[in-house]
């Protein structure tokens, strides 16, 4: 198995050490940050983002795998400086307040991230006024993702998206939801721009709208 390959392996099965290790060592056999990541760390979180999706894993699996390509990603940041100086854009991520699940929102956060962008990850437990003061503080932001896995945080979420709106009459700003406890259905009702049920699908739906 070549180096890459290896990454990967630790990456899905969730041991940090060892990917820090092999990023290391791809970085000795003069590979690049773009190769290490589209080759080795996206893939990896793909499979990672496919476990979740498909509850295939356990949730300290999935923990370990996230952990371990944030790993992997820091040690990058450290050799090339931040990878997300020319990033596609600016994106706020966090989960709504009275849910304080996050293993779905760091993959989505860790995938926005390989895709290109630059993140604010504001965490778990977000309430509505903490979104709207993100958003203020950060006018460069082009997309917000709000996350929930908790029926009754849902809401919750609907005010989130609302405050939003008035905030931004014209549209610019678009909204992302998305998590256990959201459908189709309920992201068209709340009035988001997308919703998404994987991370990889996250991310690519973001792009779309900065293209």
């Amino acid at each position: 198995m070549t180096t890459l390959e290896l990454l990967k392996e630790a990456i899905e099965v969730g041991h940090p050490r060892d990917a820090q290790a092999l990023v290391y060592q791809c970085l000795e056999e003069g590979l690049s940050s773009s190769e290490i990541i589209d080759q080795a760390m996206i893939p990896a979180m793909k499979s990672a983002g496919e476990y979740y999706k498909n509850n295939d894993a356990d949730i300290p699996r999935i923990l370990s795998a996230a952990r371990s390509v944030r790993k992997a990603y820091d040690i990058l940041q450290e050799k090339f400086g931040s990878l997300e100086d020319e990033s596609l854009g600016t994106i706020i991520l966090g989960t709504v307040e009275g849910d304080l699940h996050d293993v779905g929102k760091n993959l989505v956060a860790l995938m926005f991230r390989s895709a290109g962008f630059k993140v604010i990850d504001l965490g778990v437990d977000i309430s509505e006024k903490q979104f709207l003061k993100a958003v203020k503080e950060n006018p460069d932001a082009s997309i917000v993702c709000i996350s929930s896995l908790l029926t009754t945080a849902l809401p919750e979420m609907q005010q989130v998206v609302k405050s939003l709106r008035k905030h931004d009459p014209k549209h610019k700003l678009k909204i992302m939801v998305g998590g256990g406890a959201v459908t189709e259905e309920l992201a068209k009702q709340f009035g988001a721009d997308a919703y998404s049920d994987s991370a990889i699908e996250a991310a690519e739906k973001a792009k779309t709208f900065i293209i």
